[in-house]
């Protein structure tokens, strides 16, 4: 009996390893051919740029013990460091699990150890998710995630100044879905492990975390209740507040009195050494309810100062407070807003030859007219409180959301749509001993760029779009433009474009292209006439008949 179970065993055995090796020879003749792994074994990533513009920054930190090494976040950029202030900059994020970040937070009694938090912590249409939280301790030498993988959105990181080992994590939660790690966290062994001290709902995460400046014990945290869809963003719901513990999370209370009774958006703290007990927040809400509030007396009540709301709350909504004058504050916005009377007004900083729609600034606490900002179009510093500004052209951080080649020789072209920044063109190489420059690169069309194409054989017509179906057919010789963008006819239901409007170019006419709105239209003479060559594709379903987060959403929710 007992040869015969052995016997079973050595033919089972054979039989398997004889599978294996079929089943290997197979998989070896599958990567033959041209367009096999061995192909492109030898071929590695080189940067092109361009440089020409930047993109979104969502964050930036200073060392408190050197303020030439800045650390910068980019909303799809990685993690940059400069130690010269600007002048050379080292990607040091590009080996990591995310290219998307949120925030980035220095340890205020080490500046070698940094915490980033991956994924962008805002909620607009191009947002890119983050696999949780990193540290390094060389100083961005290496990393190592820490955690919180199913976060997705990191609003704000927060080290306790009196241990290193102590770290708060506002973890906003997937923004198109629910659950996933969402909430306020907190770390008592560097990371190693993790507590939800502040836990809401799985469709309410935490955005904004703020120490009281003399008392990191009193801490103040905005929960945010927020969902995205194709079709819609519901920016607020009942459970988005303002909430305090004064005894380092263990237990909480609502911070609502003097704050809008209505339903609740994003949130945004900001704290100053100048009045420590003063917390001011900017708070979007239902009804035209939303605007800046301050308080005086650690949170526990609130009065409304004004009714100033930026354009955007899901793309803005944060503050900073001046560290030596407690009535001045500082709101992202499309123009970087400042109050001088603790919120009551508000006016433009100033952006002169500046790109608009800002994320974070860094107001030197040594010398507070001294400005370090990050917006859509990269880094800029200022000496003058915003009267005039530099700007960083060195940082390849902008946002391409499709790019396109052209057929041209020796060196194909690359035309790409971007996140507030232009369709831009450039060359693949030069002949330049510097390789390629930001004189290269061009601005083939402004306003947000989406799709390019280039035209097969006729490298000198380029197309471009930009948001709700702007379609540009481009002689780059000339530099004329000439609007193409289909029309319905009279009569005939209006097109409706999306953000990003789908276009096509046939690769076996040269000048026939596709472009789609609710139909999809063919011209054969580069844009010059259309022919609709689909019915209307879509649904035709009412958004606002749609649930969002288990129920049908009133028309006019936050």
């Amino acid at each position: 009996m007992k040869r015969v179970l052995l016997s079973a065993t050595v033919v089972f055995c054979v039989t398997t390893a004889s599978f294996a090796a079929k089943a290997a020879k197979e998989e070896a003749k599958k990567d033959e051919g041209p367009l096999s792994s061995a192909t492109f074994a030898g071929l590695a990533l080189r940067s092109i740029g361009p440089a020409l513009t930047s993109g979104r920054i969502a964050d930036l930190a200073i060392d408190p013990t050197d303020p030439k090494v800045w650390w910068i976040a980019a909303a799809s950029g990685g993690v940059w460091k400069t130690t010269n202030s600007g002048t050379t900059w080292t990607p040091v994020f590009d080996g990591e699990g995310s290219f998307s970040i949120g925030t980035v937070a220095i340890d205020p009694r080490d500046p070698l150890v940094v915490w980033v938090g991956s994924g962008e912590n805002n909620g607009q249409r191009s947002v890119a998710y983050g696999d949780g939280v990193y540290k390094s301790v060389d100083g961005g030498k290496s990393w190592k995630n820490v955690g919180l993988g199913k976060s997705e959105h990191i609003g704000k990181i927060l080290v306790d100044p009196r241990d290193s080992d102590v770290v708060w994590v506002a973890a906003q939660g997937p923004l198109w879905s629910s659950g996933g790690d969402r909430g306020l966290y907190k770390t008592t062994d560097g990371g190693a492990t993790w507590r939800k001290v502040l836990e809401i709902s799985d469709d309410t995460g935490v955005s904004d975390v703020a120490f009281h400046p003399s008392d990191p014990d009193t801490v103040y945290a905005t929960a945010w209740q927020r969902r995205r869809h194709v079709w819609t963003l519901i920016d607020g719901g009942p459970e988005s507040a303002v909430h305090k513990t004064t005894d380092g999370g263990a237990t909480w209370k609502k911070a609502a009195r003097g704050l809008p009774e209505v339903e609740l958006g994003r949130i945004g703290l900001a704290v100053t050494p100048a009045e420590p007990d003063w917390v001011y927040a900017i708070v979007e809400a239902a009804d035209g309810e939303g605007g800046f509030f301050r308080s005086t007396d650690r949170g526990e009540s609130w009065e409304k100062r004004s009714s100033y709301v930026p354009g955007g709350p899901q793309y803005y909504n944060e503050i900073v407070a001046d560290p030596k004058k407690g009535d001045r504050v500082y709101s992202m916005d499309v123009f970087l807003q400042v109050t001088e009377d603790g919120g009551a007004t508000f006016r433009e900083l100033g952006e002169d030859n500046k790109h608009v729609d800002n994320h974070s600034i860094w107001i030197d606490p040594a010398a507070t007219d001294h400005l370090l900002v990050g917006c859509d179009g990269g880094v800029y510093e200022s000496f003058d409180r915003g009267a005039s500004w530099h700007w960083k052209a060195n940082l390849p951080t902008v946002q391409f959301y499709k790019v396109a080649v052209d057929d041209r020789e020796p060196f194909y072209h690359v035309y790409g749509g971007t996140q507030d920044n232009f369709t831009l063109g450039g060359p693949s190489r030069t002949i330049w001993q510097h390789g390629i420059l930001n004189q290269d690169w061009s601005v083939v069309l402004s306003g947000d760029g989406f799709q390019a194409a280039a035209e097969p054989g006729n490298p000198g017509v380029v197309y471009a779009s930009a948001q709700y179906g702007i379609l540009v057919r481009v002689d780059l010789e000339t530099r004329e433009e000439t609007f193409i963008q289909p029309q319905a006819e009279p009569g005939e239901e209006p097109l409706r474009w999306n953000w990003d409007s789908p276009l096509a170019l046939s690769p076996h006419s040269p000048t026939r292209l596709y472009y789609a709105a609710q139909r999809i239209f063919q011209s054969d003479d580069r844009g010059d006439s259309w022919r609709p060559i689909s019915p209307d594709l879509t649904r035709r379903i009412d958004r606002n008949q749609l649930e969002v987060m288990g129920k049908v959403q009133r028309a006019d929710a936050v």
